[in-house]
């Protein structure tokens, strides 16, 4: 299966094929947004989000002309503290992850809500083609170090690099930026990965965390990398 999917991959294969091999039963989107994904008519989807429409709408004014789904489930989508382990067959979780300040305990936690044998589908930006293309690629011990210590220790390091390398303001501009970042929480690309530093964090996560599943496919697409984690039965 893996190879079949990714010998398609190179011929285009769609996120909604992708969705359609291996979606099925009840499960739940992770910040949709106005992007939420087209799943299979054998796959039922809750949306999950940190706030309600009308706050998101707030949080980011540059999507105000965009009809965004509305939650059915307010949460924090890196801990999802209110739903309950083995309750779904299912999380979609696309371009959210570089948005996570502690990765890997997100992860565990997507797979933690999912049924025996259900699966974690995940798109993620490839740096190369996006604006943090000039930003150095989150290495994994950076990742270790904020899930050991606690993601606190980088958080303004990310907003700084953010305001000087993405918005790129000099300072004193920068500092007042982040500043503003950090009051209000705003969710930046925390970190950001070429296709080998996610395989090297995926490879991490089920040999050193032994995260309770498989890789069931890793392909590439313009501008991203999509990946499914299959739990085991």
């Amino acid at each position: 299966m893996l190879k079949l999917f990714r010998r398609a991959a190179e011929q285009g294969l769609s996120r909604e094929q992708i969705a359609e091999a291996f979606l099925c039963g009840d499960g739940l989107e992770i910040g949709a947004l106005h992007l939420p994904l087209k799943v299979p008519r054998a796959a039922r989807v809750r949306y999950v989000d940190r706030m309600p429409t009308a706050e998101l709408r707030k949080h980011y004014p540059e999507l105000a002309d965009k009809q965004l789904v509305e939650p059915h489930i307010i949460d924090d989508g890196e801990t999802l503290s209110t739903v309950a382990d083995a309750s779904v067959d299912f999380v979609i979780a696309n371009h959210f992850l570089e948005h996570c300040e502690d990765p890997i305990r997100t992860i565990q936690n997507l797979c933690r809500v999912i049924r025996p044998g259900g699966v974690l589908y995940c798109a993620v930006p490839d740096k190369r083609a996006t604006f943090d293309r000039d930003r150095e690629t989150t290495t994994l011990d950076h990742l270790l170090r904020d899930h050991e210590e606690g993601p606190e220790i980088s958080r303004h390091h990310h907003y700084h690099e953010w305001a000087t390398i993405v918005d790129k303001l000099a300072e004193p501009h920068a500092t007042h930026q982040v500043e503003h970042y950090m009051a209000i929480r705003y969710s930046i690309h925390f970190h950001n990965w070429t296709p080998p530093a996610m395989q090297e964090l995926l490879l991490c996560l089920t040999n050193r965390f032994a995260l309770p599943a498989e890789l069931a496919l890793f392909v590439t697409r313009p501008a991203e990398m999509v990946f499914v984690l299959r739990k085991f039965a």
